[in-house]
């Protein structure tokens, strides 16, 4: 523009000069921005407009993000099958799913040809559920240790109908169910039935000889159980890594058993003693009783004699050979008793 023509300019005219340069500068600041992705999409045929990207930006949504996770899908083959849409990758990434993980296990069950929807996988990614990992673990089945290695116990503690203790570790090999993903159980369930499953077959078992000889056998009597009812998984196989004989808890039990019968036994007998003491103790008391009595009894002789004497009944004659009666016993009681202990010294000497 020359300078007479700029002169010549209103000032509604420089306003609006003013205008469409700040447009074209803001135009040019956000073509910047997004060209790159811009290109991306049309060079793909992702269908992604310049105008959706600026959208992004205001209901921030990286656009980055849903650009690549378009052009997976796209690029995959996935839109002829899926309504992937814009809107709904937008939605998805707003909700706070994984979009790229979503897309990728798409990609990953079309391929395997597994039924997989856009519905059903971002419910499974929405729902904390790592969908790639399942998709993955259904192409891949995986191995699971039972019991659980981060567990304390590091077998399981079954004991046959014979009373052996069999201590037993096994790998179970599972896959994901897609269909029952959301709402199924984990490992953890997995893991706790197959423990209770292998405990039950070995308590079935008449001898740990049995299960030693064909461990294949408690295999296929835990597989007949459906274990996998109401899990994500499905289990392929359980096979048994390792058997140890551990103690012969039949004979414990009878040992315990014996030992608390004998300790049964010695309480009774201890309490038959302790009432045949206290019985021996009170035959000793009334024995002192009777004693006192006989002394009570004895103390009352003189006072009948001096009752005699005063009425008349009792003579001094009378007095004089009770006396002597006296006297006669107590030297044949002392006879006898010195003829005691001489019998007693001879028969020691």
């Amino acid at each position: 523009m020359s300078a007479p023509f700029l002169l010549a300019l209103s000032s509604l005219q420089w306003g609006i000069l003013v205008i469409v340069l700040l447009g074209l500068l803001v135009f040019l600041a956000v073509f910047a921005q997004f060209a790159s992705l811009w290109l991306q999409c049309k060079v793909t045929r992702a269908g992604i407009s310049l105008l959706d990207l600026v959208y992004m930006r205001f209901r921030r949504v990286n656009p980055a993000l849903i650009v690549r996770s378009k052009i997976m899908a796209v690029q995959a083959g996935l839109r002829k099958k899926y309504p992937l849409s814009t809107r709904s990758l937008e939605a998805h990434a707003l909700a706070g799913g994984n979009v790229p993980n979503v897309i990728r296990a798409l990609i990953a069950a079309d391929k395997a040809s597994i039924p997989l929807d856009w519905n059903t996988a971002q419910a499974i990614d929405l729902a904390g559920r790592d969908i790639l990992e399942a998709v993955t673990t259904s192409v891949y089945p995986k191995v699971i240790d039972c019991p659980d290695p981060k567990s304390q116990q590091g077998t399981l503690s079954a004991v046959a109908a014979d009373g052996i203790e069999l201590r037993v570790r096994a790998r179970v090999t599972v896959r994901t169910n897609i269909q029952q993903l959301i709402g199924g159980a984990t490992e953890e369930t997995v893991i706790a039935r197959v423990g209770q499953g292998i405990v039950q077959a070995i308590g079935s078992t008449k001898s740990y000889k049995l299960v030693l000889e064909n461990p294949d056998y408690i295999s296929k009597t835990v597989l007949e159980q459906g274990l996998e009812a109401q899990t994500a998984y499905e289990i392929v196989s359980i096979d048994i890594a390792d058997i140890d004989v551990g103690a012969n808890i039949r004979a414990r039990l009878t040992a315990d058993r014996a030992e608390a019968d004998m300790r049964v036994a010695q309480a009774s007998a201890e309490q038959r003693r302790a009432a045949a003491r206290a019985r021996e103790q009170e035959m000793v008391a009334l024995i002192q009783q009777n004693r006192a009595a006989v002394v009570l009894a004895e103390s009352e002789v003189p006072k009948a004699v001096a009752e005699a004497f005063g009425n008349g009944k009792l003579g001094l004659l009378d007095f004089y050979e009770l006396k002597n009666v006296q006297a006669d016993t107590r030297m044949r009681e002392s006879i006898a008793g010195e003829g005691s202990t001489r019998a007693g010294r001879t028969t020691e000497g």
